[in-house]
């Protein structure tokens, strides 16, 4: 499939799937079950309405959503507590499969929902969206109901950013365009059709998520993608167009940090792959610079890109899937 084939096949826009009614009798007909996971961290401004909009139209006025849970690294704030009043099942990402160790992260988070949850379908959401609606939901699983091939949906969106002046009407996917789409160019082109390979809104289905390795941190994302299209080919993914996500701004610092783990991300996935051949043992430390009054002070973040392995090696994980060894 090339890359204009699929873009005109596997490219939709969420209004194609706004008869949420239609999509309940799609889902009732297959006998799938959807679970929604939200992964936060300190989300207590936003957490709520999310769960308010989506358990009241996607769970009792359309019964889409089986479940809606928060996978929570740890708040100190009290977004547990504001989850939980709201009807959502809330898990702290330690205290599931604790005998595998806590490791930090987001990519923790959405490797532990695969075995805390019960869908067919897992729709991950961030937790920080401010113009939260149901189509971010409806319009990553319809692509799914509507067709047995796709297994895996990437939300794209305009990406205002919310600042300290109010909304700003551009801006937002930087390290996508100046670092995952040029590495995508070089090794594996035909990735670049994902017009924002990073956002953090997917679903997808059981049967991919627990057969692939999750990066802890901030090369999860990526890492998806390349395994899956490796794994299925450009087939298996598709894209939504959910028209606008506003969500705060990230300091060019904390870009950084980001695009540092990425990297790891990248060059390991391209070694195991023999995509590129004699990677030298990389360095985990990222150097940073502050200033005050003229005097340049360097700052050192180490950021390790573990990986837990995929879920269905998980011993526990199969006994509570009932598989067969």
């Amino acid at each position: 499939m090339n890359i204009d084939q699929w873009l005109k096949e596997n490219t939709f826009h969420h209004s194609k799937f706004e008869d949420v009614a239609e999509l309940v009798r799609l889902k009732e007909k297959q006998g799938l079950t959807i679970s929604l996971c939200i992964p936060t961290l300190n989300e207590e401004k936003t957490i709520g309405k999310e769960i308010v909009i989506f358990k009241s139209e996607l769970m009792i006025k359309n019964r889409l959503v089986d479940e809606i849970a928060v996978i929570d690294s740890g708040s100190t704030d009290s977004t547990r507590e504001v989850a939980a009043s709201f009807g959502a099942d809330v898990y702290l990402a330690k205290e599931i499969l604790p005998e595998l160790g806590e490791r930090r992260g987001k990519g923790e988070n959405l490797w532990k929902a695969i075995y805390q949850l019960k869908g067919d379908v897992i729709v991950y959401i961030d937790a920080d969206i401010k113009n939260i609606h149901p189509r971010f939901v409806y319009g990553l699983v319809g692509p799914l109901l509507n067709s047995s091939e796709i297994r895996y949906v990437k939300a794209f969106y305009e990406r205002p950013l919310a600042t300290s002046h109010g909304i700003r009407p551009s801006g937002g996917g930087r390290v996508t365009e100046i670092l995952v789409r040029p590495l995508f160019s070089l090794f594996f082109p035909e990735l670049t059709a994902l017009i924002q390979p990073l956002s953090g809104e997917y679903a997808a289905r059981r049967e991919v998520l627990e057969r692939i390795p999750f990066p802890i941190g901030y090369g999860v994302e990526t890492s998806h993608l390349i395994d899956i299209y490796q794994m299925f080919g450009m087939g298996a993914l598709a894209q939504t167009d959910l028209d606008q996500r506003v969500h705060r701004n990230q300091s060019t610092r904390d870009l950084g940090k980001m695009a540092f783990g990425i990297m790891q991300t990248f060059f390991s996935k391209a070694e195991t792959l023999g995509v590129i051949k004699g990677i030298p043992k990389l360095n985990h430390v990222l150097r940073q610079f502050e200033t005050d009054d003229n005097i340049f002070q360097s700052v050192e973040y180490e950021i390790m890109e573990e990986e837990r392995p995929p879920m269905i090696e998980i011993e526990a994980y199969r006994r509570k899937r009932k598989y067969e060894d």
